[in-house]
Formats: structure tokens, C-alpha cells, sequence
């Protein structure tokens, strides 16, 4: 009887062993499952970017926070600072690289001098749509132009994009680079934009964007590169009188994280982060795309002249961009032959 006894409360323990190895293999399966990452850790990001709340760029970090949260079922969590208001893009870059800040949605004009494969994304008319532009990113020579961060303690996620380039000019109506010769343009201090304007007969002057409303105001510069989100949400429809959508160049910054943040992350909580910034990538180019005509229209009840200018009228310039650049990294030659 006492061995009957032991062997029945043997028995009893092991199924009870067992029902509590099941219920510990069921919670880790229903946790998978169920999202929220591989991870108990609780994030505070904080991301900066250049542009006003009213901009795109604003708009999808604010997507990217919402997705976050909801992906991570709570456990990351974003502060957003806008507008520049943690200073230039290079302030912003140094911060990240110092861990201050998380994020930065840093311009693909300011990174092309910090690492020259980003000058192929302002290789001129190389896609007709943002839409082009947002599919291209996926492919592998854009994914190797944001490979060339990682040596500066940086990780490129994804690319993220604006309005496509167009020109602004404060009292002609240019319609040939021949009517360009002899102007100054405020144009972002990139090799890459300021050779293509240079190209024309134009003079570029960088300055700050909070000083350029002045300066055309004012006639120290005749007009701009710019795109149509910022002419609206800047207010250059006051004091520039024509606008020829040329459509010549994509804007796209580059979402940017501090690599020891993201590479002391668990697989799947890196893999809440890239998902939850494609799906605002993706909301910011539909919206974005959609909204084109709308922005002329706006723009023409302010009293601006909008009007076309085709890619041929460009064909010079576009030569000597392909020439110039093409030899200078094989990173941009690539993406010359890819998408040219």
C-alpha cells in the first residue's frame, strides 16, 4: 500500500509539472502571437525633424508614433520636436550619434555631405512619380546608400518623401535655362542641386530656410528650389509671382536611429520599428500624391502663375549631372543605370 501510495503521488506530481510546462509554452506562444514585439522593455523615443506641424514630414512622424504604440501594444511611446527646433540638421545628426535624441528625419541633400552615394537620390527626372520614387527605395543600390551610415554610428531605416522639386521665381516666367542665366536661387547647400542650378547659368545661395521669405521679399535672391507642401506652408506664394513645375528632382529625408539604441534591441522590437515607419512612409506618399493638383490649384488662387516645364527642356543639364556624377561613387552610377 505505501508503494501503491508513492507511485500515485508521483504520478499526480509529474502531470502537474507537466500542465505548468504547457501553460508556460502556450503564454510565450500567445504572446508571439499576439504582437507587442519579443520584448518587455518600455521605450520614451524622441525624434526631430526640420519641417512646420503642417508639413507631410510632421505628419507621418506623428503616423510613425501612432504605429509604434499600437504595434508595441504600449511600450514605445514618441516626442516629436519640429521645426527645427533642436537646431540645423547637423545639430540634429550630432545628437543622434550622442544618443540625446532617438530619431531624426534628416534630408537626403544634408547626409550627401556626409557620405556622397546619397547625391544619386537628386540625379535629375529619374522618376515621374513620387510613387516611382517610393517603390525605389526598396531596391538594393538604395539600400546600400543607407548601408554607408553605419560607419558613423548611425542606421538609415527607410526613406521617407515630400513633394518633388520645383521652381519658384519671384517676378519672370522661366521657361528655358536661358532665362535662368544671371539669377540667384536659394538652392540647399548639396553639391548635387547646386551643380544641377550651376548648369543652368543660375547662382545658388544656401541660406537657412527661416531666412528665405526675406530674402526673395527683398530681392536678394530671385527665387528658389523648393516643392509645393513648403511654398503652401511657408507662405512663398507671397512674394513670388510664378512657379514652373518641373518636377526635376524627389525630396526624400532619411529616418535615421542611433546604433548602439538600435542594435541593443531585441530582433522583434527592431522589427516594430521598420514596420511601423513603412506603414508612415506609406500613408505619407498616398496622401502626399494625392494631394498635387490640389496644391497647384491652391497656389493659383493665391495669385501665383503655375505652369509645366518638360524634362527635354533640361536635357543639357541632365547630361552633365549623369557625367559629373555618375564617376564619383559607384553607388550613383548604379543608381543612374537603374532608374535613368
Amino acid at each position: 500500500m505505501k508503494r501503491l501510495s508513492a507511485f500515485l503521488m508521483l504520478s499526480v506530481m509529474a502531470g502537474a509539472l507537466g500542465a505548468c510546462g504547457d501553460a508556460e509554452t502556450d503564454a510565450d506562444s500567445g504572446s508571439a502571437e499576439g504582437g507587442g514585439g519579443d520584448s518587455e522593455e518600455t521605450y520614451s523615443f524622441k525624434l526631430a525633424h526640420i519641417t512646420p506641424t503642417s508639413h507631410m514630414w510632421h505628419e507621418a512622424a506623428e503616423r510613425f508614433g501612432e504605429e509604434l504604440e499600437e504595434m508595441s501594444d504600449g511600450r514605445m511611446t514618441l516626442e516629436i520636436y519640429p521645426a527645427s527646433q533642436l537646431g540645423t540638421e547637423g545639430d540634429m545628426v550630432q545628437q543622434i550619434e550622442a544618443g540625446s535624441i532617438d530619431f531624426g528625419l534628416i534630408t537626403a541633400a544634408y547626409l550627401s555631405s556626409r557620405s556622397n552615394a546619397f547625391s544619386a537620390w537628386f540625379t535629375p527626372y529619374a522618376f515621374e512619380t513620387l510613387e516611382e520614387a517610393h517603390e525605389a527605395r526598396q531596391s538594393d543600390v538604395a539600400k546600400d546608400i543607407l548601408g554607408t551610415l553605419e560607419e558613423q554610428g548611425l542606421i538609415g531605416l527607410d526613406y521617407l518623401f515630400a513633394g518633388q522639386r520645383v521652381m519658384l521665381f519671384r517676378d519672370r516666367e522661366v521657361q528655358s535655362p536661358e532665362d535662368m542665366e544671371g539669377l540667384t536661387l536659394r538652392v540647399t547647400p548639396s553639391p548635387p542641386l547646386q551643380d544641377f542650378y550651376r548648369y543652368t547659368g543660375a547662382a545658388s545661395e544656401g541660406l537657412p530656410l527661416p531666412e528665405v521669405y526675406a530674402a526673395v521679399q527683398t530681392g536678394v535672391i530671385d527665387g528658389m528650389d523648393m516643392d509645393l507642401d513648403a511654398t503652401i506652408t511657408n507662405n512663398y506664394h507671397e512674394v513670388v509671382d510664378y512657379g514652373a513645375v518641373t518636377n526635376h528632382m524627389v525630396w526624400p529625408s532619411v529616418a535615421l536611429v542611433n546604433q548602439d539604441l538600435f542594435e541593443g534591441m531585441t530582433e522583434g522590437d527592431q522589427q516594430i520599428i521598420r514596420d511601423a515607419f513603412e506603414a508612415a512612409a506609406d500613408h505619407a506618399v498616398t496622401t502626399r500624391s494625392a494631394q498635387e493638383e490640389d496644391f497647384k490649384q491652391q497656389l493659383t488662387d493665391a495669385g501665383m502663375t503655375i505652369y509645366e516645364l518638360d524634362s527635354e527642356v533640361f536635357a543639357e543639364q541632365i547630361e552633365q549631372f549623369d557625367e559629373n556624377y555618375g564617376p564619383q561613387d559607384p553607388l550613383i552610377q548604379e543608381f543612374i543605370d537603374t532608374f535613368r
